[in-house]
């Protein structure tokens, strides 16, 4: 087969489907295979819905799972995962570097073909209401979905995560969107919303450090006064295989127009070269935009005039 198989496989495939919506859950479990898979299942035998892509990290115990369809079957795939998610996961026993609150710990929707942010919105309305419903997750709606300011941000709906959140929804501010002032005993709760594209990014050190990567984290996220629209956040890695050990700075760049990749991993490398550390490789989690990588190509190799619509063949299949 040549390479454009797989390009001229998703025209076909996508071109068949009026409406395209995205949906990037991230479930609490990244060591444990049979659960994933199980879970990647409710995705795959959901008629309508296509798995795009799925990827487990052991240190964070947390998947990535991205798949597209239009806006029933995605509903329908993603109150079943939650509901799988809910039977099978154990957030009392569960343990990783990644802050989570939930089973399934975040769901957002893109709109990606003939459909609009407030189509999405409206889709995590009726998917929330469900999730709460049927697999008893209270839901919290987040980012373009968010009905109070401070839920537009995860990181505050999250503070706490699931040992705070039985505490944390009594309080008169934080009653959840959808199923009461309550959380499931093991699956806790959900943040559900609509968003744009974004692109999660991270950044290996060569040092075991923790504390550099925090410090690093912390200079080039927006909530600190660093770049605009970077969260980022310091951790520590361990090989399952080997048990070596290294300090990370993981990034959710929410918009990767208004601060380019290549300005993240040019900054990390000058604050970590203060430490005497370098930065050994980075990391791209679930999918990505190819714009964002595109940018990166005409950055590092000086290209002048560059039209990412015109010169890149694949925008021309596709």
């Amino acid at each position: 087969r040549s390479t454009l198989f797989p390009y001229t496989t998703l025209f076909r495939s996508t071109n068949l489907m009026a409406q395209i919506i995205e949906s990037i859950p991230n479930i609490s479990e990244g060591r444990r295979p049979e659960i994933v898979e199980a879970c990647v299942d409710e995705i795959r035998n959901t008629a309508g819905c296509t798995l795009l892509d799925y990827s487990s990290d052991e240190s964070h115990n947390r998947s990535v799972i991205t798949y597209i369809g239009d806006a029933k079957a995605v509903e329908e795939a993603s109150v079943r995962l939650v509901k799988k998610a809910a039977e099978l996961i154990d957030l009392t026993k569960h343990e990783g570097e990644h802050p989570r609150m939930g089973a399934v710990d975040v769901m957002p929707f893109l709109p990606i073909k003939d459909c609009t942010t407030e189509d999405c919105v409206e889709l995590s309305k009726v998917v929330g209401k469900r999730i709460a419903e049927e697999a008893k997750v209270p839901v919290f709606l987040y980012e373009s979905s968010a009905t109070r300011p401070e839920r537009q941000n995860l990181v505050k709906i999250r503070k706490g995560q699931f040992e705070g959140m039985a505490e944390k929804v009594k309080e008169a501010d934080w009653e959840p969107d959808f199923g009461g002032r309550t959380i499931h005993p093991k699956a806790g709760v959900i943040a559900v919303g609509a968003r744009p594209p974004l692109v999660a990014f991270n950044l290996n050190l060569d040092t075991d450090n923790v504390e550099i990567a925090k410090n690093i984290a912390k200079i080039i996220r927006e909530k600190d006064g660093g770049f605009k629209c970077v969260k980022s956040m310091g951790f520590e890695i361990v090989e399952e295989d080997t048990g070596k050990k290294y300090a990370q700075v993981s990034c959710n760049m929410t918009n990767y127009e208004q601060t380019p990749l290549y300005r993240v991993v040019e900054t990390v490398k000058t604050e970590a070269a203060r430490y005497g550390v370098r930065v050994t490789g980075t990391e791209i989690i679930g999918l990505c935009p190819m714009k964002a990588l595109s940018d990166c190509a005409e950055y590092y190799m000086q290209i002048n005039g560059f039209d990412f619509r015109k010169q890149v063949l694949e925008n021309h299949i596709l």
